[in-house]
């Protein structure tokens, strides 16, 4: 993730965009802006209308009412082979037949540039993609990751001022898909360009993204950089959908100096600052959330420097360099799910073992 100045300038507006399949409102007005230079991803369910969007900055969508514009200009009446932009599809669209560099070369076929200079360009586009000397190998020889590379190299060798790129990592295996968000982080840093990204795995739009939208029923939920959202996700319906997250059902007793208390179950008493509470704030029913890596587990000897609880460890999974417990806590039926890093020495408590949760008063979120 890179840092984004707020003041960039807009590439990307969506001013209230609306889109009808029908009697279908696939968007719902949508208001958005994309800064110049940022990697950007729309995050959200299947059906979410996440790919509707990024089609009508393509081009291959019209849209029922609103506007959208790039660097600037509308593009109401602009076809999607005339706009400022390329898309990386999710099958990567390449053409077996065809060798490497006849595949990456396929959209200067009416450039005006010399045939040495049409070379040159590709050759560049495939060391830029990690593929030098790739060139004469065949498409269809190619591996998955290899495959991406080279419908990346196609589409930048265009210089659009937008890369779409819908699900282009979905089939690749997972050790190759990590690999491959590394390699599209460093490209994108490296041409410098506007990067839009369409996908419904959290992690992925987490650990690439300068910014996320979450979208559900053609709308978006929320709009922020990867940390905002998994820290201070501004719904339940939000913070449920980015990671794991714990509920706890509580009821607010009331606000004071900037501090909501709460009754939670199998916490108790708590207080939560203002800001860890988004949207409207009355007393009544509501719950708590806190990711797992907020809560700690405290082992033999250990006291808590803020605030603890008791419970019953139900599961254990074992990953390695983490172990994940379902602990249920005192007076709670449904188990919660807390993570713990494997360091050295620190033994993995076993099924059925009475232990001691901690918390801080930040770990906590509430939802209403």
């Amino acid at each position: 993730m890179t840092v984004q100045s707020a003041d960039r300038p807009s590439m990307i507006e969506f001013q209230d965009v609306h889109k009808y399949y029908g009697d279908y409102h696939a968007l719902r007005g949508i208001t958005a802006s994309i800064r110049a230079g940022e990697f950007f991803s729309l995050l959200g369910p299947s059906g979410c209308g996440k790919t509707t969007l990024l089609r009508t900055i393509a081009g291959f969508e019209g849209i029922s009412s609103g506007a959208v514009m790039i660097d600037g200009k509308h593009m109401e009446h602009v076809p999607a082979n005339q706009r400022p932009t390329n898309m990386v599809f999710q099958s990567y669209a390449i053409f077996p037949h065809l060798s490497v560099e006849q595949n990456v070369g396929f959209g200067l076929r009416r450039d005006p540039r010399s045939e040495a200079d049409k070379a040159k360009a590709v050759a560049e586009a495939l060391e830029m993609v990690g593929l030098k000397g790739y060139g004469a190998r065949a498409a269809h020889a190619l591996s998955g990751g290899q495959r991406q590379r080279v419908a990346l190299a196609r589409a930048l060798i265009l210089k659009p001022k937008v890369l779409l790129l819908d699900e282009p990592l979905s089939a690749l295996d997972k050790k190759m898909r990590e690999q491959m968000q590394v390699e599209l982080i460093k490209l994108q840093r490296q041409v410098g360009i506007t990067f839009v990204l369409v996908t419904h795995d959290q992690e992925e739009a987490l650990v690439m993204s300068d910014r996320i939208a979450v979208m559900f029923e053609g709308e978006i939920a929320q709009l922020a950089d990867p940390e905002t959202l998994y820290r201070r996700p501004n719904s339940r319906r939000v913070a449920d959908f980015i990671g794991v997250m714990n509920f706890l059902p509580a009821t607010i007793l009331g606000e004071a100096n900037g501090q909501i208390q709460v009754e939670a179950a199998g916490l108790g008493r708590v207080e939560i600052e203002t800001n860890q509470a988004p949207g409207a704030i009355s007393e009544g029913e509501a719950s708590v959330g806190f990711r797992p890596e907020t809560l700690t587990i405290l082992y033999e000897g250990q006291t808590a420097s803020d605030r603890e609880t008791a419970g019953t460890i139900d599961e254990v999974v074992y990953y390695g360099d983490m172990t994940y417990y379902d602990v249920r806590l005192d007076g709670v039926d449904k188990p919660v799910r807390i993570s713990m890093r494997n360091v050295f020495g620190r033994p993995v408590l076993d099924i059925g073992t009475r232990t001691r949760v901690a918390w801080s008063a930040g770990a906590l979120v509430l939802f209403r």
